[in-house]
């Protein structure tokens, strides 16, 4: 019913506006397909805390004050 419905007010459109309709719903179904590839995508698990552990240095001096700056403070 619907699709019946959908196809007569689309004939009654001019053209440039059947092609708008066509680009419009080829949108949604990109929009759809992404959505499922999204939620169809299992969770990474190596996005985990402490992924980084020993990867990663930070100097002990790391909150000091900066000399750059000492003249702004």
């Amino acid at each position: 019913m619907l699709e019946t419905t959908i196809l007569e007010h689309l004939q009654q459109l001019p053209e440039s506006l059947q092609q708008d309709v066509l680009d419009y719903i080829e949108s949604l179904l990109q929009q759809q397909a992404q959505s499922n590839l999204l939620s169809a995508t299992p969770p990474n698990r190596q996005q985990a805390f402490g992924i980084w552990q020993g990867k990663v240095r930070m100097s002990d001096d790391f909150d000091a004050p900066l000399d750059d700056l000492e003249d702004y403070m």
